[in-house]
């Protein structure tokens, strides 16, 4: 119904539009309107770099090599014998 327009009826708006904003305002508009298509494709990509930014995955650090196993340990010396508590005679 709607869905295509013919050379006619393109021309015929084209005619409304300047018999409507003249022709020394119609430069002025296309400007205004070139200008406001810019910063929105400006700010929209602004907007998709703070997305990417967000949402990006830091590389995976590999996980750090275990250091070569040290010689073990000296063995341990035996505990000392407990001290036994002096007798008492009554």
């Amino acid at each position: 119904m709607f869905g295509s327009f013919g050379a006619q009826e393109i021309i015929l708006i084209l005619v409304l539009v300047l018999v409507l904003f003249g022709a020394k305002r119609i430069p002025e508009i296309m400007r205004g309107f070139g200008e406001g298509i810019r910063e929105f494709k400006s700010a929209s990509q602004k907007a998709m770099d703070e997305i990417d930014e967000a949402t990006r995955v830091e590389p995976a650090k590999p996980a750090p090599r275990p250091a070569a196993p040290a010689a073990p340990p000296p063995p341990a010396a035996p505990p000392p014998a407990p001290e036994e508590a002096p007798k008492v005679e009554s």
